[in-house]
């Protein structure tokens, strides 16, 4: 049996529309989570003092930033966040590369 690489595997498995809709999600959460770090970083603020000027609490931020929540946050909560961080929401549609 020839091995198989995991990108095959994702690819074999995008196949499936439930698997490629959750896989998305994922994809999805996680951006946001590496996003909301860097940008926190980027500028110097703990996750209390983002969550405080994004009128949150920390317990939400650290959530967020873990990627560890199965919901994609809400679009209020980013919009918060992205003012708290003197940024705007930008959302695109690109073509998908699976089928």
């Amino acid at each position: 049996m020839k091995p198989i690489t995991l990108k095959e595997a994702i690819s074999e498995e995008l196949k499936d529309k439930e698997f490629a809709i959750l896989y998305e999600k994922e994809r999805i959460i996680n951006r946001i989570a590496c996003t909301v770090v860097e940008l926190r970083q980027r500028q110097g603020l703990t996750q209390l003092e983002l969550a405080q000027k994004a009128y949150t609490t920390q317990p939400v931020i650290a959530r967020l930033e873990r990627g560890s929540d199965s919901r994609i946050p809400s679009l209020e909560l980013l919009g918060r966040i992205a003012h708290a961080l003197g940024k705007e929401i930008v959302i695109d549609f690109k073509a998908s590369q699976c089928h």
